[in-house]
């Protein structure tokens, strides 16, 4: 994260604001404003410790915010809420991109949750009986921070020869927001889950596009959504906690599910994946049977690396940019705790319908912490 010296005045509820102004001491500073951290502020209501959110975007709703204008949720909106407030249900049986926005802007207003922005954490630091949290110029004591940063500020693209003397264009799905731009051009996409396949779905409407992933793509069946995948998820982390083995059931979180846009592209003959080519031309790449193809434009959905770039001064981020936890708890710093960053946060905890267990049992180790 860095900051934005060209930010206007961060904002809060006006009850909050007071409580939470630069320079104050709190018990929790809690750094994001997406899903993870407002179902931790919604439980750290309930303890009395004061505490605040800093969020980095210019208004409610996390990475929700960037997401591209059709992107569909793949579980209804029953099973796509957070602690204590339930997502309205919506015309379609999947809530989209937009719906998910107003329902987490609801449900901030609506918990008056102090919720600083735009704030982007440069840095936290140890002192002796608390951490320092600084974005620009403004700073925050705070006897424990919660990182619920997610993960979108720091996309990943694998590395290919070739890939800078490529001429053509390359966008990560985290930059991705309409298919138009791409209409009549040659367009890989590049990742075989959730989200290359709905953005294949949409761009092989008015591109010539193919689908490259490292293996062939898992398809659950039809009847199979986001409901099914948390209870599967739930099973495992029972089980992990009972200290029990079981088989992973077939579907995990990485698989598509058949929502109709892609269930369509289905229809339409597009969902046949090809092995990754082997580099770069100027103008293209070349496949493994050392074929070379022209390529306009490169989607990559590859995915994301934890967001955590702040907290490099606590010396606690491992080679693989992650965190060592206890639970959610940081072991090189006691008073750091994490969320929403995938399973190895809490299973599911990175989804909207599973972060709420991580959420609460967090705030539960955090009040433990400080009351001591």
């Amino acid at each position: 994260m860095g900051s934005d010296a060209a930010a206007p005045a961060a904002t809060a509820p006006a009850a909050a604001r007071s409580a939470v102004s630069a320079g104050t001491t709190v018990d929790v500073v809690v750094i994001g404003g997406g899903q993870a951290a407002l179902a931790t502020a919604y439980f750290l209501r309930r303890t009395g410790l004061s505490f605040v959110l800093l969020d980095a975007e210019a208004g409610p709703g996390g990475a929700w915010r960037h997401g591209w204008r059709s992107l569909r949720l793949f579980s209804p909106a029953n099973w796509s809420s957070i602690a204590g407030r339930p997502m309205p249900p919506v015309a379609e049986v999947y809530p989209g991109r937009d719906e998910v926005l107003a329902y987490l802007a609801d449900y901030e207003q609506h918990y008056q949750l102090p919720v600083l922005r735009p704030l982007w954490v440069d840095t936290v630091e140890a002192g002796a009986d608390t951490l320092s949290v600084r974005a620009g110029a403004q700073s925050w004591r705070a006897r424990a921070v919660v990182s619920a940063t997610g993960t979108w500020r720091n996309p990943w693209v694998p590395v290919y020869p070739g890939a800078a003397d490529y001429t053509g264009e390359q966008l990560h799905s985290a930059h991705y927001t309409e298919p138009t731009r791409f209409a009549g051009r040659r367009v890989l996409v590049v990742g075989g889950g959730n989200s290359g396949a709905q953005i294949l779905a949409e761009v092989s409407r008015l591109a010539n596009a193919s689908w490259v992933t490292p293996q062939p793509p898992t398809f659950l069946p039809d009847e199979v959504d986001g409901r099914v995948l948390f209870a599967r998820a739930t099973e495992r982390w029972k089980a992990q906690q009972e200290g029990r083995v079981i088989d992973a059931p077939v579907g995990g979180l990485g698989d598509i599910v058949m929502v109709a846009p892609v269930r369509e592209a289905r229809s339409r003959g597009v969902l046949h994946a090809q092995r990754p080519f082997t580099r770069f031309t100027r103008t293209g790449v070349v496949w493994p049977d050392g074929r070379e193809e022209t390529i306009d434009a490169v989607i990559w959905c590859t995915g994301f690396r934890p967001a955590l770039a702040h907290l490099a001064a606590l010396d606690v981020l491992e080679p693989d940019g992650r965190v060592q936890v206890d639970g959610t708890r940081a072991l090189r710093q006691p008073r750091l705790w994490l969320v929403g960053y995938g399973d190895w946060t809490g299973a599911a905890s990175a989804t909207l319908v599973g972060v709420t267990r991580t959420a609460r049992s967090t705030v539960a180790g955090v009040a433990l912490a400080l009351a001591g």
